[in-house]
């Protein structure tokens, strides 16, 4: 039975012209088992906490360079044609005069040396993405998502040390966390490729992977504590200690899938198998490498998340600057204050995911819709929200409320776009999500510069301009999805065999949802 017959305007180019909207075709022969306590929910839970690690180790040299760098020598950059930035408070305590415990060094890096150093990460975590999607397709993502966190976790212990060496050494330990991270996400649906009953995929992956917004969430103001009472070293050494532990819980409970996993009950893992199908299985060594190359829905995808993250890396790399130089948030105030955008973002993803499950489960849209609806609603609307910010001046109130407001209602493109590759192309989700966070990085590794170099000045006109920049560049992500998106697995993805067994179906659309 079709959910919605004829011609659809959220089509994509490539879709037949007499389409099926994809549906949860045929409903499993086991009733579902509950969630709570499931193999499922436990392998959700223990990605929600790596990922929250990931981001914490990801963003905490975000909050501690305000604590390290030495304010006080760093010459400013002087342009008299640039208007003023905000006048600081009397009684301001930012990073020049920040209080921190005897004997922790401070190091006079200008504005662009600060911006290479946060974007250092992302030139290692591109490196890795597909490798580790194309591995973990083939081979399983649980040793590639453990071994990238817990290998971030110790270079981490390390960044005391590097600072010390030098700027060069720094630089280069940031490459080598990115390296070790870049894995984690592709491998992350790698797995729930084998995991995830496609009735639940949407909020399965939107809360394991809000973990990352609640890490920073979390990450930022208790970096602003620990540099405040024990200096900034004290912040790499927890971080990276959380990260080795969670590693213990992961490798001792997480298996490939449901069928390894030793404690899972016959009827969630026969539940789980019958759902997904043969899409569930990994794929060989050999990949579709052209028809990928060649798929508008891949491109669309790949577009759109490297306009999205854009605005994202933007604020996840120089928030706390921006509370820093411009609003004069003492350093307290600036771990906190700059995690709510974040608050905001987890929640809004876990509601994402949620609604768009819910949508899909009472037939009420097609897939293609859902996705198209929530990226449009968490690209656009958060565009006009970081220009608002651009324009409240020296409002600190203002600045936080808009700020809060586009993360929040960003969250929602975490059911659209972000997980569209497990639509497209199940079995090969793990290598696209790789092909995709490729592309999505880059706007991590140019982002800081470019915000380094548009506010050497401090001034608010400056960072009006890196929030209508990052506007404008969701915007067009926007678009690009609306237009070209799809929530069909592609011909290119599907094996004779699966042809074959839709085709004896008499399903006149082989671009089913999820399983055959």
């Amino acid at each position: 039975m079709a959910l919605y017959q004829g011609h659809s305007i959220n089509a994509a180019p490539n879709d037949h012209d007499d389409e099926a909207t994809p549906l949860l075709e045929k409903a499993p022969e086991t009733a579902v088992p509950p969630q709570c306590c499931s193999a499922r929910f436990n392998l959700a839970t223990l990605m929600f906490f790596g990922f929250a690690v990931v981001y914490g180790l990801r963003v905490n040299l975000s909050v501690a360079m305000v604590a390290m760098v030495n304010s006080t020598g760093v010459l400013p950059f002087t342009n008299h044609s640039a208007a003023q930035g905000c006048p600081a408070p009397p009684s301001a305590n930012n990073s020049g005069g920040a209080a921190l415990p005897d004997g922790i060094p401070q190091y006079p890096w200008d504005s662009d040396t600060q911006g290479y150093l946060l974007g250092a990460f992302f030139f290692g975590y591109l490196l890795t993405q597909i490798p580790g999607g194309y591995l973990s397709g083939h081979l399983g993502g649980r040793v590639f998502l453990g071994v990238g966190v817990v290998s971030t976790a110790v270079l981490t212990l390390l960044t005391p040390l590097a600072a010390e060496l030098g700027v060069h050494w720094l630089f280069a330990l940031r490459v080598l966390e990115g390296v070790g991270e870049g894995v984690t996400y592709p491998a992350m649906m790698a797995m729930w490729a084998c995991w995830a009953p496609p009735q639940e995929r949407s909020r399965l992956m939107t809360f394991s992977g809000g973990g990352g917004n609640f890490g920073a969430f979390v990450a930022l103001p208790l970096t602003g504590l620990i540099c405040h009472m024990l200096g900034w070293p004290a912040v790499f050494y927890c971080f990276g200690g959380a990260g080795c532990l969670w590693g213990l819980f992961w490798f001792t409970c997480v298996s490939n899938d449901p069928r390894s996993h030793p404690r899972i009950s016959e009827h969630e893992r026969d539940y789980i198998i019958s759902s997904i199908g043969s899409q569930g299985a990994a794929h060989g060594w050999s990949v579709p490498l052209l028809p990928m190359v060649l798929s508008v829905p891949l491109w669309a995808i790949i577009l759109s998340q490297m306009c999205s993250n854009w605005a994202y890396y933007t604020l996840l790399t120089s928030l706390p600057t921006y509370m820093d130089t411009v609003l004069h948030f003492d350093l307290s105030q600036n771990g906190f204050l700059s995690a709510l955008p974040y608050l905001g973002a987890w929640l809004g993803a876990v509601m994402s995911g949620i609604l768009a499950d819910h949508l899909l489960e009472r037939k009420l849209l097609s897939i293609t819709a859902v996705r198209k609806i929530l990226t449009l609603t968490g690209l656009l609307l958060p565009a006009l929200c970081l220009v608002a910010v651009g324009f409240v001046g020296c409002s600190g109130v203002l600045a936080v409320t808009f700020l809060t407001l586009s993360t929040t209602l960003g969250g929602s493109s975490a059911a659209g776009v972000f997980i569209n590759q497990i639509d497209i192309a199940p079995r090969y989700a793990g290598m696209l999500l790789g092909i995709t966070n490729t592309f999505g990085t880059v706007p991590g590794a140019l982002a800081p510069i470019v915000m380094g170099y548009l506010t050497r000045d401090h001034s608010v006109i400056g960072w009006r301009n890196v929030f209508c920049l990052s506007a404008g560049v969701s915007a067009c992500g926007a678009f690009i999805f609306t237009l070209f998106g799809s929530g069909k697995i592609q011909d290119w993805a599907l094996r004779d065999e699966d042809i074959e067994t839709e085709t004896g179906r008499g399903q006149p659309d082989r671009q089913v949802y999820g399983h055959t």
